[in-house]
């Protein structure tokens, strides 16, 4: 059976939202990376919460795909926007998007979610608020003013 298939309902029975789930080689060693959400973000102890679950779901299944690492995390703060409910989320985040198509003299634009529904969000930029939809979007990611954060952080 798929990772997916077994991870997704553990995840959003624990009241999350599940981000992403998949295979990748870190340093000789095969991780299944499952990354989760929800309004709020999440901790620590919802990660542990959660891995322990997740762990315990693939093993009473007999999820052997060879010898592999489990990763539970959340996207981070700086964060790749792939659904439309991460682009709800990040409602008054600054975001870089890279678009297919040319938008307003270009097809990268930074700026602030305004707002996002099923098929396009709106930013706004320096220079305009701009609608774009999904389908014309190559990536997009939330980005965080480091100067800024480490100044409040200092207070």
């Amino acid at each position: 059976m798929e990772a997916e298939t077994l991870v997704r309902p553990v995840v959003e029975g624990s009241g999350l939202d599940l981000v992403e789930v998949g295979f990748r080689r870190e340093s000789g060693r095969r991780i299944l990376r499952v990354v989760v959400d929800r309004d709020g973000g999440v901790d620590l102890e919802t990660i542990a919460e959660v891995s322990e679950k997740v762990s315990r779901r693939l093993d009473l299944e007999g999820f052997a795909p060879g010898p592999y690492a489990l990763e539970v995390s959340s996207p981070g703060i700086e964060r790749t926007l792939r659904r439309p409910a991460e682009y709800r989320r990040a409602v008054g985040a600054t975001v870089r998007i890279r678009t297919t198509t040319t938008l307003e003299g270009g097809t990268s634009l930074r700026g602030t979610v305004v707002s996002a529904d099923e098929q396009e969000v709106t930013i706004a930029t320096a220079d305009a608020e701009l609608r774009v939809r999904y389908a014309d979007i190559a990536s997009a990611r939330t980005v965080v003013d480091w100067d800024a954060e480490l100044k409040r952080s200092a207070r």
